[in-house]
């Protein structure tokens, strides 16, 4: 595998609106001042507050969700994290997400879920597994069942990707494991420059994020210490390892794509002699079972490095060491950390094995046992999939906002095509986004008119908006639509004619329009002028008997006053 070093870069300021009121960020579905957006799920509505460790304000999902249902969980289960304290659980429908808004298109965020079962339904029996997609891309499996046993199964997953548009879905699929629930939704931007092996064709998924013999060896490293707010867990073992640390600070500088917080880079582990390996290693996990994945997930690995003591080099102090990989050299030549300045060594393509061992040992002419301060592991997710095309997908997500639609309207409307959205008909050709051809919403309850989104969803076919109480006029920006053959208007109470574009794709056979059952639908231009007509005659003539009677009682009642007035004796 390639690898390089790398150094620290600074940080990037975000210029994003702040929404405050009491100091606490209101439960708007956009980000803060720094670019976050953090949700405590299952929080009652409008509710939000300042976390005390990290000091972020927290907001309640409903302006980022409108379906699932709120709990708390069970008391004995308080004592952990405020954010789980209550969740939002998904027993209806497949597919269920989260819209996360005013985003920066093309840019790197890290994107982070937690969920805490903490017995919150009483029956003391967390779900098996549900999955997780980001947008259209599959994301993980979850197996509540498998984490944190003693901690009322409480799992975290984190992924970083590049985003391709102004949104983001986070979805949660019922696979028929138990139903699906979350606890928090987090969201950071990075810099563009940040994790290179993140591209618009990959994600990567976090196995582990460890802080080397940390002096707080329960506590992890976040927000504010890491201004992107990355979870670093604590890493130790007194068994195996002996451990340094320093009070001074460790600098980053030129051009480090990861940016390491200098309180994680103060410590390390070492080995208690120079002929001693540090070494870890995992096993492959296989890939969900998709065709468009590998049999088994490519694996990154970054190491973090800073030198911590004074070395005295004319006494021939030294500390330089080998990095292996599967008992392969990953970086060329012997590796020499700088004193109090934050390095790198990472890969810079996924490797692909059924196991992997890393191991790090002294060169021959180091005296000095190796060292490490910090590690991450990802492994890569395909984001390439195709969600639908850039103007259908906005002007259903304008409809489903417009009429209010519940019936599983949710995540992208046409992909994956086993989730696609009740009523909808999609177009999927090879190497295209999927486009809506058909939506048939008939007695769906739409109220309101007739939205004018549809005149975006160039590719539709059939538009069946018949028996709902839609009002108002029919638009003729429906005629501009090439591929539209059918409209069922039927059944609803739509006024004025029927506008000139559409009468002559009705004439020329192109359009079949039905709009059989709209009473005060005029059919033609003639006969709504003749209406109109009638109704303006009609108006003059009840005016007109109204007003001569007001002037007549107006004239009567100011003749009266004045003969009393006349006739009261001076």
């Amino acid at each position: 595998q390639s690898a390089r070093t790398r150094r620290t870069m600074a940080p990037r300021r975000w210029l994003l609106l702040l929404f405050l009121a009491a100091g606490v960020l209101q439960p708007l579905a956009q980000p803060d001042s720094r670019g976050f957006i953090s949700i405590d799920c299952g929080l009652a509505e409008e509710a939000s507050y300042v976390d005390d460790t990290t000091t972020l304000a927290y907001v309640s999902d409903s302006g980022f969700t409108d379906a699932g249902t709120n709990y708390n969980i069970s008391a004995e289960y308080l004592g952990f994290s405020r954010r789980g304290h209550n969740l939002r659980s998904f027993p209806d429908g497949v597919r269920n997400c989260y819209t996360l808004r005013s985003l920066v298109s093309g840019l790197k965020y890290l994107i982070r879920a937690s969920f805490l079962y903490g017995n919150y339904d009483g029956l003391n029996r967390p779900p098996a597994s549900f999955d997780l997609h980001i947008g259209v891309n599959f994301w993980k499996t979850v197996n509540i069942s498998t984490w944190g046993a003693d901690q009322g199964n409480t799992a975290v997953v984190e992924a970083i990707v590049v985003v391709p548009d102004d949104l983001l879905q986070v979805c949660l699929v019922n696979t028929g494991g138990g139903t699906p629930f979350i606890s928090s939704l987090d969201l950071r931007p990075l810099k563009r420059t940040f994790y290179p092996q993140a591209t618009a064709e990959q994600g990567l998924v976090m196995l582990a994020r460890f802080n080397a013999a940390p002096v707080n060896k329960t506590g992890t490293i976040r927000y504010p210490d890491d201004p992107h707010d990355r979870l670093w867990y604590p890493w130790f073992d007194a068994t195996i390892w002996a451990e340094i640390s320093t009070t001074e600070r460790v600098y980053g500088v030129g051009d480090d794509l990861f940016e390491v917080p200098w309180k994680v880079m103060q410590t390390a582990i070492v080995t208690r002699n120079a002929s001693e390996n540090i070494w870890f290693g995992w096993e492959s996990l296989d890939a969900e079972p998709r065709d468009d994945d590998p049999s088994r997930p490519g694996y990154i690995a970054i190491l973090h490095f800073a030198e911590l003591q004074l070395l005295n080099a004319s006494n021939g102090e030294l500390r330089q060491f080998y990095i292996n990989l599967n008992d392969e050299l990953a970086y060329p030549t012997g590796f020499t950390p700088e004193h109090l300045i934050s390095n790198a060594i990472y890969d810079t393509k996924p490797s692909r094995h059924s196991g992997y061992n890393l191991s790090i040992n002294a060169t021959a002419n180091s005296t000095l046992p190796p060292i490490l301060n910090a590690v991450e592991m990802y492994y890569v997710i395909p984001t390439t999939n195709l969600g639908t095309d850039s103007q259908d997908a906005p002007a259903a997500m304008a409809i489903k906002a417009k009429y209010g639609v519940r019936k599983n309207w949710m995540g992208d409307p046409c992909f994956p095509r086993t989730m696609a959205w009740d009523g909808l008909n999609c177009s999927y050709a090879a190497a295209n986004p999927p486009r809506i051809t058909s939506i048939n919403l008939s007695s769906s309850g739409l109220n309101s008119d007739i939205s004018s989104s549809f005149a975006h969803l160039k590719a539709l076919q059939y538009l069946d908006l018949s028996n709902n109480n839609l009002t108002g006029s029919i638009p003729d920006a429906l005629s501009q639509l090439p591929s539209l053959t059918v409209i069922d208007l039927s059944g609803n109470q739509l006024n004025g004619s029927i506008p000139s574009g559409l009468l002559k794709r009705i004439q020329d056979g192109s359009l079949d329009l039905r709009h059989g059952n709209n009473p005060n639908l005029c059919t033609d231009g003639n006969s709504c002028q003749l209406a109109a007509k009638r109704k303006s005659k009609l108006a003059i003539y009840v005016a007109v008997p109204v007003l001569v009677i007001m002037v007549i009682v107006s004239v009567a009642l100011l003749v009266f006053f004045l003969r009393r007035r006349n006739q009261q004796p001076g």
